[in-house]
């Protein structure tokens, strides 16, 4: 029987407030803010307007839960159990906490039911299991001498969580630093803060101690208490680049704490010509631009393609996109949502008239209706874009294609390389030694060859690593932040060499 979401989404009860040493809580000074549902404009709820002032008493219920050991000195086997069971509490509510999640981001519900209901779960058991097999090392050292690195959770963890996925990037920060027995500190966007808030009550279900989680919405002053915290020992952010800078000149002028940052991205799509323009193709290069309304860090908006297949390639991207329903993100039919919010549409419309402007050629798409409910983009097909224009510099954060024509490798690369930006690739081609030359040549962190990578956490092995302290030698400390890692995705072509769905990273 199909589940109706429509439905779900009528009987939903809102919960705003903030979650502070196991309850939930007004802000301090009694400031609320509204949430909205971007897909309609209409109000749901009343959200607590945090501060400085209740940071405090966050980081503070933080570090007594940690300084006590109730969760930081607890053994492996029991972390893992209380995640475990915070994993199955999750997928027990996943399809309420999708609708949730869908009237908060105006994001469809395909994609919440994905990210909610099955990748959550799926990142508590997957740190759940891995924190009773992380070891620490013993050093070849003179036989007179034992050194040994030890791992231990950070202490007082910030997460800083962006609005594109907002439960998803909220747990991609929770589940290493509570497998590694930190207490952690998750200010969700306030655009939307819902579900964060929401899943709090299920931790505390699972086993999670009071104070070792907290949820403090607000707005960018939380993040800014939080970056400046002397009592806060590593903060994660992910966000734009704009305020990943401030969060390391936080850290500068307080404690110098541990700052891991995931920001923006204006990612090449790459097309040589030897590439077949078949519909594998052309629905990875319709996916990396206008999945998730474009509000995605990685998406390919740049797409570089051969002059000999690029009149191909547009006919084809066209009359994919010319099928795009955009609408309702509670109707499985809809192939795009909303936007977040009004001024993040009249940004992305923007963009697209300096385009227009800069003398890109419109294909499909323009600037939005002024006269709609909720704040939908068009999906937008721009030819004849130069690499120096603004539409293929900055990003854009919205659906817009924008297709630069190459004639060889090394201007593929050149262009692709014209970019202030190092976060994702994607790499079309018959040739294994061309594909495998354009990703050890590109200066990115992640390259995908011949498909369009959205998820690469089952590849960050080490991203626990960030939330533990190492107590180790300073020579191999230093030997350890010479090196930089990058990733590799790869789908090797069955006219290849006969093997499809292989994956490859160092």
């Amino acid at each position: 029987m199909a589940i109706n979401y429509k439905s779900i989404a009528k009987k939903l009860k809102f919960e705003g407030r903030a979650f502070i040493n196991g309850k939930y809580v007004n802000a301090v000074d009694g400031g609320k803010f509204l949430t909205i549902n971007p897909a309609t404009g209409e109000k749901l709820c009343e959200v607590a307007k945090c501060n400085h002032k209740d940071v405090d008493l966050a980081v503070k219920a933080s570090r007594k839960a940690f300084n006590s050991g109730v969760w930081s000195r607890s053994a492996p086997e029991h972390r893992k159990e209380v995640l475990l069971k915070f994993a199955e509490l999750l997928r027990k509510h996943g399809t309420e906490n999708s609708v949730l999640e869908c009237v908060d981001s105006g994001k469809l519900i395909v994609d919440c039911i994905n990210e909610v209901a099955n990748d959550a779960p799926m990142h508590f058991q997957w740190y759940g299991e891995l924190i009773d097999k992380v070891f620490g090392k013993v050093a070849a050292t003179d036989p007179s001498i034992t050194s040994l690195i030890v791992k231990e959770p950070i202490g007082v963890v910030a997460g800083v969580v962006p609005w594109n996925f907002p439960l998803m990037m909220a747990v991609w920060k929770m589940a290493p630093a509570l497998a590694a027995g930190c207490s952690i500190i998750i200010k969700p966007a306030e655009d939307t803060p819902l579900t964060a808030i929401k899943v709090a009550k299920f931790a505390q279900e699972a086993g999670i101690p009071d104070g070792v989680l907290n949820i403090l919405p607000g707005y960018g002053d939380v993040g800014e208490a939080l970056g400046r915290h002397n009592d806060v020992d590593a903060v994660s952010f992910t966000g734009s680049t704009e305020v990943g800078r401030y969060f390391m000149k936080y850290s500068g002028e307080s404690n110098l704490k541990t700052i891991g940052l995931e920001m923006g991205g204006k990612s090449p799509f790459i097309v040589l010509e030897d590439a077949k323009i078949n519909d594998d193709l052309i629905n990875n290069a319709i996916n990396s631009a206008f999945w998730n309304g474009g509000q995605n860090c990685s998406a390919n908006m740049r797409q570089i393609v051969h002059k000999k297949v690029k009149d191909e390639f547009l006919d084809k991207v066209s009359k994919k996109i010319k099928k795009l329903k955009v609408g309702d993100p509670l109707d499985l039919n809809s192939n795009m949502g909303s936007m977040i919010s009004k001024g993040h549409l009249q940004v992305v419309d923007g963009f697209i008239q300096k385009g227009i402007d800069e003398g890109a050629k419109l294909l499909l798409g323009g600037v939005s209706e002024k006269k709609q409910k909720g704040f939908f983009a068009k999906p937008t097909l721009f030819d004849g874009v130069k690499e120096n224009m603004t539409i293929a510099q900055d990003e854009i954060f919205g659906p817009v294609l924008g297709v630069l024509s190459v004639n060889n490798d090394e201007e593929a690369l050149k262009v692709a390389s014209n970019s202030k930006y190092g976060l994702h690739a994607s790499v079309f081609t018959q040739d294994i030694n061309r594909a495998f030359h354009l990703a050890k040549s590109l200066p990115c962190g992640t390259v995908s060859l011949i498909l369009f990578l959205k998820e690469i956490s089952k590849l960050l092995l080490e991203v626990i690593n960030i939330l533990v302290t190492h107590r180790e030698h300073k020579e191999l400390k230093h030997l350890i932040h010479i090196f930089k890692l990058r990733l590799f995705g790869l789908v090797i072509l069955k006219k290849l060499n006969g093997v499809s769905g292989t994956w490859f990273f160092n």
